[in-house]
């Protein structure tokens, strides 16, 4: 897996890319803890087009980041997810913990 951080502003991207899984729970929390700690930062976007498969370790990571951006008053947005990734999010209720944005 490919991981991407880009800040701009007050918001910050992380673009994924292939899968998702426990293989790379380390480098995903590499990649967010900073952007955790940056007090200029109000939003986290997880870019999840290029994301081909995701298990549920994949949504364990995503809960566990939730939860330290709340602590840090920072928001999560899911942006793009693929329609393999869109039904898993889907069936795990993710819309009711997250806010979900695809473009047109």
């Amino acid at each position: 897996m490919a991981i991407n951080v880009q800040i701009r502003d007050r918001s910050a991207r992380i673009t994924l890319s292939g899968r998702f899984d426990f293989d790379v729970h380390r480098d995903f929390k590499n990649a967010y803890m900073p952007l955790i700690d940056n007090a200029a930062l109000r939003e986290i976007e997880i870019e999840m087009s290029k994301v081909d498969y995701l298990d549920s370790a994949a949504l364990g990571m995503l809960m566990l980041l939730n939860e330290r951006a709340k602590d840090a008053s920072k928001s999560i947005l899911l942006l793009n997810a693929s329609s393999v990734v869109s039904k898993v999010l889907e069936v795990a209720n993710f819309n009711r913990i997250f806010r979900i944005k695809n473009s047109p």
